[in-house]
Protein backbone atom coordinates (compact mmCIF):
# COMPACT_ATOMS: atom_id res chain seq x y z
CA UNK A 1 0.00 0.00 0.00
CA UNK A 2 1.44 3.45 -0.62
CA UNK A 3 0.33 6.57 1.00
CA UNK A 4 -0.16 9.79 -0.51
CA UNK A 5 1.49 13.14 0.73
CA UNK A 6 -1.60 14.17 2.27
CA UNK A 7 -2.83 10.50 4.04
CA UNK A 8 0.99 10.48 5.10
CA UNK A 9 0.91 14.24 6.59
CA UNK A 10 -2.91 13.52 8.63
CA UNK A 11 -1.08 10.18 9.93
CA UNK A 12 1.52 11.87 10.81
CA UNK A 13 -0.18 14.46 12.95
CA UNK A 14 -2.65 12.12 14.08
CA UNK A 15 0.42 10.26 15.69
CA UNK A 16 1.33 13.65 17.15
CA UNK A 17 -1.89 14.53 18.29
CA UNK A 18 -1.98 11.14 20.59
CA UNK A 19 1.99 11.93 21.78
CA UNK A 20 1.24 15.26 22.78
CA UNK A 21 -2.85 14.18 24.92
CA UNK A 22 -0.38 11.31 26.12
CA UNK A 23 2.51 13.16 27.92
CA UNK A 24 -0.22 15.99 28.57
CA UNK A 25 -1.95 13.51 30.66
CA UNK A 26 1.55 12.05 31.85
CA UNK A 27 2.15 16.03 33.28
CA UNK A 28 -1.23 15.94 34.88
CA UNK A 29 -1.09 12.84 36.58
CA UNK A 30 2.68 13.99 38.00
CA UNK A 31 1.76 16.86 38.97
CA UNK A 32 -1.31 15.70 40.70
CA UNK A 33 0.84 12.71 42.77
CA UNK A 34 3.28 15.43 43.69
CA UNK A 35 0.54 18.05 45.04
CA UNK A 36 -1.07 15.36 47.08
CA UNK A 37 2.04 14.46 48.63
CA UNK A 38 2.71 18.05 49.62
CA UNK A 39 -0.38 17.76 51.17
CA UNK A 40 0.29 14.48 52.98
CA UNK A 41 3.25 15.64 54.56
CA UNK A 42 1.41 18.94 55.95
CA UNK A 43 -1.50 16.52 57.08
CA UNK A 44 1.17 14.35 58.75
CA UNK A 45 3.12 17.72 60.32
CA UNK A 46 -0.29 18.75 61.06
CA UNK A 47 -1.06 15.43 63.28
CA UNK A 48 2.54 15.49 64.97
CA UNK A 49 2.16 18.96 66.14
CA UNK A 50 -1.23 18.20 67.71
CA UNK A 51 -0.22 14.07 69.34
CA UNK A 52 2.95 16.03 70.31
CA UNK A 53 6.13 13.99 71.69
CA UNK A 54 6.12 10.30 71.03
CA UNK A 55 8.72 7.75 72.49
CA UNK A 56 11.15 10.51 73.07
CA UNK A 57 11.04 11.52 69.52
CA UNK A 58 9.30 15.20 69.74
CA UNK A 59 7.67 15.11 66.35
CA UNK A 60 8.35 13.85 62.52
CA UNK A 61 11.74 15.10 61.53
CA UNK A 62 12.38 16.53 58.36
CA UNK A 63 14.40 13.45 57.04
CA UNK A 64 10.98 11.00 57.57
CA UNK A 65 8.99 13.51 56.13
CA UNK A 66 11.48 14.35 52.96
CA UNK A 67 11.26 10.35 52.40
CA UNK A 68 7.40 10.56 52.58
CA UNK A 69 7.16 13.69 50.18
CA UNK A 70 9.58 11.36 47.53
CA UNK A 71 7.98 8.17 47.70
CA UNK A 72 4.89 7.36 45.13
CA UNK A 73 2.45 6.00 47.00
CA UNK A 74 -0.09 6.09 44.61
CA UNK A 75 2.34 3.06 43.17
CA UNK A 76 1.55 0.93 46.42
CA UNK A 77 -2.38 0.84 46.43
CA UNK A 78 -4.52 -0.92 43.66
CA UNK A 79 -5.20 0.86 40.27
CA UNK A 80 -9.20 1.57 41.34
CA UNK A 81 -8.30 3.42 45.14
CA UNK A 82 -5.06 5.36 43.46
CA UNK A 83 -6.85 8.88 43.97
CA UNK A 84 -7.11 7.56 47.64
CA UNK A 85 -3.54 6.88 48.27
CA UNK A 86 -2.39 10.19 50.02
CA UNK A 87 -5.26 10.77 51.80
CA UNK A 88 -4.36 9.94 55.96
CA UNK A 89 -6.15 6.70 56.37
CA UNK A 90 -5.77 2.80 56.09
CA UNK A 91 -6.43 1.08 52.19
CA UNK A 92 -7.60 -1.90 51.47
CA UNK A 93 -4.47 -3.70 49.07
CA UNK A 94 -6.25 -7.43 48.97
CA UNK A 95 -5.93 -10.55 50.77
CA UNK A 96 -7.48 -8.61 54.05
CA UNK A 97 -4.16 -6.82 54.15
CA UNK A 98 -3.72 -2.88 54.28
CA UNK A 99 -1.56 -0.21 53.69
CA UNK A 100 -1.44 1.82 57.32
CA UNK A 101 -2.32 5.46 57.57
CA UNK A 102 0.58 7.70 56.13
CA UNK A 103 1.01 9.10 60.11
CA UNK A 104 1.51 5.70 61.32
CA UNK A 105 4.26 4.95 58.63
CA UNK A 106 5.96 8.15 59.21
CA UNK A 107 5.75 7.82 63.05
CA UNK A 108 6.59 4.22 63.28
CA UNK A 109 9.83 4.88 60.77
CA UNK A 110 10.38 8.15 63.29
CA UNK A 111 10.89 6.14 66.06
CA UNK A 112 13.64 3.96 64.28
CA UNK A 113 15.73 7.04 64.66
CA UNK A 114 17.66 5.68 61.08
CA UNK A 115 20.18 7.46 60.63
CA UNK A 116 21.71 6.29 56.79
CA UNK A 117 23.91 3.16 57.56
CA UNK A 118 21.34 0.48 59.26
CA UNK A 119 19.88 -2.54 58.77
CA UNK A 120 16.42 -2.87 58.79
CA UNK A 121 14.18 -5.65 59.12
CA UNK A 122 10.84 -5.09 58.30
CA UNK A 123 7.88 -7.78 58.87
CA UNK A 124 4.78 -7.61 56.96
CA UNK A 125 6.07 -6.17 53.71
CA UNK A 126 2.08 -5.43 52.28
CA UNK A 127 1.86 -3.66 49.65
CA UNK A 128 6.12 -2.54 50.02
CA UNK A 129 5.56 1.11 50.94
CA UNK A 130 6.98 1.31 54.25
CA UNK A 131 9.71 -0.67 53.03
CA UNK A 132 10.26 2.10 50.44
CA UNK A 133 10.20 4.75 53.36
CA UNK A 134 13.00 2.69 55.34
CA UNK A 135 15.02 1.93 52.02
CA UNK A 136 15.44 5.67 51.35
CA UNK A 137 16.57 6.31 54.74
CA UNK A 138 18.72 3.01 56.03
CA UNK A 139 21.67 1.23 54.17
CA UNK A 140 19.84 -1.86 54.01
CA UNK A 141 16.40 -3.03 54.36
CA UNK A 142 14.87 -6.75 54.52
CA UNK A 143 11.04 -7.43 54.27
CA UNK A 144 9.09 -10.31 54.45
CA UNK A 145 5.28 -11.08 53.65
CA UNK A 146 3.75 -14.09 54.37
CA UNK A 147 1.24 -13.70 51.39
CA UNK A 148 2.87 -14.54 48.28
CA UNK A 149 0.82 -12.72 46.47
CA UNK A 150 1.37 -9.65 48.05
CA UNK A 151 5.11 -10.47 48.72
CA UNK A 152 5.57 -10.79 44.57
CA UNK A 153 3.13 -7.57 43.74
CA UNK A 154 5.43 -5.57 46.62
CA UNK A 155 8.72 -6.96 45.34
CA UNK A 156 7.83 -6.27 41.76
CA UNK A 157 6.38 -2.67 42.42
CA UNK A 158 9.65 -1.55 44.55
CA UNK A 159 12.09 -3.13 41.88
CA UNK A 160 10.14 -1.13 39.29
CA UNK A 161 10.68 2.21 41.11
CA UNK A 162 14.36 1.40 41.84
CA UNK A 163 14.64 0.39 44.97
CA UNK A 164 17.96 -1.64 44.84
CA UNK A 165 18.69 -1.73 48.17
CA UNK A 166 15.55 -3.21 49.63
CA UNK A 167 14.90 -6.90 49.51
CA UNK A 168 11.84 -8.77 49.92
CA UNK A 169 10.72 -12.33 49.98
CA UNK A 170 7.68 -14.61 50.79
CA UNK A 171 8.11 -16.23 54.51
CA UNK A 172 6.76 -16.21 57.62
CA UNK A 173 8.16 -13.04 59.56
CA UNK A 174 7.26 -13.97 63.23
CA UNK A 175 10.75 -16.24 62.87
CA UNK A 176 12.66 -13.30 61.59
CA UNK A 177 15.58 -13.44 58.67
CA UNK A 178 18.14 -15.27 60.40
CA UNK A 179 20.66 -14.93 57.67
CA UNK A 180 21.13 -11.10 57.79
CA UNK A 181 21.01 -10.54 61.55
CA UNK A 182 21.59 -8.88 63.39
CA UNK A 183 19.38 -5.59 62.35
CA UNK A 184 20.08 -2.25 63.91
CA UNK A 185 16.24 -1.85 63.24
CA UNK A 186 12.98 -4.24 63.32
CA UNK A 187 9.75 -2.73 62.08
CA UNK A 188 6.48 -5.11 62.37
CA UNK A 189 3.42 -3.93 60.39
CA UNK A 190 0.54 -6.54 61.82
CA UNK A 191 -0.48 -6.64 65.78
CA UNK A 192 1.24 -10.12 67.38
CA UNK A 193 -0.27 -11.42 70.58
CA UNK A 194 2.86 -10.94 71.78
CA UNK A 195 6.47 -9.76 71.00
CA UNK A 196 7.95 -13.11 68.82
CA UNK A 197 11.42 -13.96 71.05
CA UNK A 198 13.19 -14.85 67.00
CA UNK A 199 12.98 -11.10 66.41
CA UNK A 200 14.37 -10.20 70.09
CA UNK A 201 17.11 -12.49 69.15
CA UNK A 202 17.77 -10.92 66.01
CA UNK A 203 17.92 -7.11 67.12
CA UNK A 204 21.18 -5.90 67.39
CA UNK A 205 22.27 -4.64 70.93
CA UNK A 206 21.69 -0.72 70.80
CA UNK A 207 19.02 -1.35 68.31
CA UNK A 208 14.93 -0.65 68.12
CA UNK A 209 12.16 -2.58 67.59
CA UNK A 210 8.68 -0.50 66.94
CA UNK A 211 6.03 -3.15 67.02
CA UNK A 212 2.06 -3.04 67.85
CA UNK A 213 1.11 -5.92 70.50
CA UNK A 214 -2.65 -7.26 71.13
CA UNK A 215 -5.76 -8.86 70.42
CA UNK A 216 -6.71 -9.12 66.41
CA UNK A 217 -9.28 -6.62 65.32
CA UNK A 218 -8.49 -5.06 68.77
CA UNK A 219 -7.04 -2.26 69.83
CA UNK A 220 -3.60 -2.83 70.62
CA UNK A 221 -0.59 -0.75 71.78
CA UNK A 222 2.08 0.06 69.68
CA UNK A 223 5.71 -0.52 71.71
CA UNK A 224 8.71 0.66 71.07
CA UNK A 225 11.64 -1.89 72.71
CA UNK A 226 14.95 -0.68 73.00
CA UNK A 227 17.73 -4.13 73.37
CA UNK A 228 20.53 -2.37 75.29
CA UNK A 229 24.55 -2.85 74.43
CA UNK A 230 24.58 -5.54 77.46
CA UNK A 231 21.53 -7.08 75.95
CA UNK A 232 18.55 -5.61 78.44
CA UNK A 233 15.88 -5.38 77.16
CA UNK A 234 13.20 -1.79 78.09
CA UNK A 235 9.62 -2.08 76.55
CA UNK A 236 7.59 1.06 76.35
CA UNK A 237 3.85 1.39 75.37
CA UNK A 238 3.32 4.26 73.48
CA UNK A 239 -0.13 4.51 72.38
CA UNK A 240 -3.41 2.82 70.64
CA UNK A 241 -3.14 1.72 67.20
CA UNK A 242 -5.15 -0.62 65.40
CA UNK A 243 -3.52 -3.15 62.34
CA UNK A 244 -4.74 -6.79 60.97
CA UNK A 245 -2.87 -9.45 63.00
CA UNK A 246 0.38 -10.66 62.02
CA UNK A 247 -0.04 -14.77 60.48
CA UNK A 248 1.51 -17.49 60.47
CA UNK A 249 2.57 -21.16 62.16
CA UNK A 250 3.40 -19.63 65.24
Amino acid sequence: MRWSPLAYRHALAAVVAVAIAFFSLSATAQDWAEGARRDMVETIRAIANEVGPVGGRPGISDRVLEAMATVPRHRFVPDEIERFAYQDRPLPIGYGQTISQPYIVALMTELLDLQGDETVLEVGTGSGYQAAICGKLAARTYTMEIVPELADRAASTLAELGFDTVSARQGDGYYGWPEHAPFDAIIVTAAASHVPPPLIDQLKPGGTMVIPVGGPFLVQQLLRIDKADDGTITTRHLLPVRFVPLTGGH
